[in-house]
């Protein structure tokens, strides 16, 4: 038997060894769980440095010869510099050369800045084709028209052709009055309870402008609630709609917020299209909006293709000018939502800027007044489609603030195949995106003298007119502005109506011509005035 002694001596003889296979495997296993986690990092580092490495790499090749940042901010680019974007900073990217490049995100951006570069752009649809952004195709919906290419996009063109003639633009004119007319007193009202104080009205013009697209796309199908509603939901179309945005939909981002209010625009001119296909059925139901009219030359395919089933022979003069299939509710809308998306913040840009340069150069505004009370002495009386054809002054200020201070300065394209641009030894490559610019052909010294002025006589007596080249305001090619001349007529029933009847004044601030960026282009200062009707000032006096 052994003594206490021996079993203690035991005991500490066998304690070292447990202690120690304790401490080896408690050493082994910590070791081993750092090096683990050092070889996790490891690899997740050197994953990194690799995308770091392939993103400089990637835009390095694709930007080739062309001026750009030398190199980028790994995988963002200049997102950040365009969550507000500078007016300054893309006018500096214009300038460094007729073609230039930046890269955010994944996608590689061309931007050709001169007139010439910007033509070759929209006239290559071999090449291009519109994709205005990333998430256009989420909000628009990717069947729409506008990403239809080639004879697919020229067929469906030609169907809505016949809604913006002469004769359909003389129909949509009384209800634009009706329209001007209401927000016209809006504006009195606003200025009389601020006692005159100037207020920023650059968002109310907005919502007049959204209120006329609405009448003249769907009539009276929609309230005037509805339209309230949707200028208030198109703000956040736009903003998803920006140049550079997140790429993806995330809850509570700007694209988010979109996708959410293209949604009911959508949805509210669904619903105008189901009461405009029954209205127009009716017997002796006349068109008065875009939608009419469109639904009136699908009922009359409709009833040439019956007749044609019918084994009739129908004559040639018979025979609607371009056949075309009933369209859905849905169908119908996608379209008239890219006319609100086409119209709607380049008119509110372009008709902010009219006011504010009008108001400020008053020997114009007054020549503008004198000719439509010689055109049209009594103020009150219905305007005419021929009355406007006779306003030079009129017309002459209008196209001046387009050239001056063009709503649209870029066009985004995206690129199906490699582009071969030989006259930059340079090709962009499938997949980028190509975005001609109007501004420098708008400012172009040759095309226009003094090109940084405000000057409407070079539409009258120089020869503006004639500059036809450099003339992009609507783009040029297959995919120009299907409503070029519908939206040049409707700014001057703006200037002429807000003329006859009414005064504004403009507070002019240091940032009155300093322009702010929001997908079109705007006054810094939102545009402060203060409106009163004509005659009661000098009668208060």
């Amino acid at each position: 038997m052994a003594s206490p002694m021996e079993a203690f001596n035991a005991s500490q003889t066998s304690y070292p060894d447990t202690v120690h296979a304790t401490i080896s495997s408690t050493q082994t296993g910590l070791i081993s769980k750092v090096w683990g986690n050092a070889s996790v990092l490891s690899i997740c580092m050197s994953l990194l440095a690799t995308a770091v490495v392939y993103d400089q790499f990637s835009y390095r090749r694709q930007k080739a010869n062309l001026p750009g940042d030398t190199w980028k901010l790994p995988f963002v680019g200049p997102f950040f510099d365009s969550v507000r974007p500078e007016f300054g900073k893309y006018y500096k990217k214009w300038v460094s050369g007729d073609l230039s490049c930046v890269s955010v995100f994944h996608k590689f951006v061309v931007i050709a800045s001169t007139r010439d570069m910007a033509r070759k752009v929209f006239n290559s649809p071999a090449y291009v084709k519109p994709c205005v952004v990333d998430v256009a195709h989420k909000l628009l919906r990717p069947e729409n028209w506008v990403f239809m290419d080639g004879k697919e996009h020229v067929e469906y063109r030609k169907g809505l052709n016949g809604l913006f003639t002469r004769q359909a633009m003389e129909t949509y004119l009384p209800g634009q009055q009706e329209v001007y007319n209401e927000y016209f007193e809006e504006f009195l009202q606003s200025s009389k309870e601020a006692k005159g104080a100037p207020l920023p009205f650059v968002y109310q013009l907005r919502e007049l402008m959204c209120a006329v697209s609405c009448r003249t796309f769907v009539g009276h199908y929609m309230s005037r609630e509805a339209v309230k509603k949707i200028a208030d939901d198109y703000y956040q179309i736009t903003a998803a709609m920006e140049l550079v945005n997140f790429p993806i939909i995330l809850p509570f981002t700007k694209p988010w917020y979109g996708k959410k209010a293209s949604d009911k625009v959508i949805e509210a001119f669904a619903n105008c299209a189901a009461k405009a296909k029954i209205r127009m059925r009716q017997k002796n139901a006349e068109p008065e909006c875009i939608l009419d009219r469109w639904i009136v030359q699908m009922l009359e395919s409709e009833r040439y293709r019956e007749r044609i089933a019918k084994g009739e022979e129908v004559p040639q003069e018979e025979k609607p000018a371009q056949v075309l299939k009933m369209f859905s509710d849905f169908e119908i809308s996608m379209t008239v939502f890219t006319f609100l998306f086409a119209s709607q913040d380049a008119t509110s840009s372009a008709c902010s800027w009219l006011l504010q340069l009008c108001a400020d150069r008053p020997e114009i505004l007054a020549k503008v007044r004198e000719e439509g009370a010689f055109i049209r002495p009594d103020p009150k009386a219905e305007v005419k489609l021929e009355d406007l054809d006779k306003m030079e002054w009129t017309r002459a200020c209008v196209k001046e603030t387009l050239r001056y201070r063009p709503p649209v300065i870029m066009v985004p394209y995206m690129v199906k195949k490699d582009f071969p641009i030989p006259e930059e030894n340079y090709v962009a490559p499938k997949g980028s995106m190509i975005i001609p610019s109007t501004w420098l052909s708008l400012h172009d010294p040759e095309a226009y003298p003094n090109p940084d002025s405000w000057d409407p006589d070079r539409w009258i007596s120089g020869n503006a007119e004639e500059q036809g080249k450099n003339w992009l305001v609507f783009g040029t090619g297959p995919h120009y502005c299907i409503g070029q001349n519908y939206a040049i007529l409707n700014l001057m029933l703006l200037l002429h109506k807000l003329s006859a009847e009414f005064e504004w004044q403009h507070t002019i601030t240091p940032k009155s011509e300093e322009i702010r960026v929001f997908a079109t282009i705007f006054p810094m200062d939102n545009l402060l005035l203060t409106f009163s009707r004509r005659g009661e000032v000098a009668a208060a006096s």
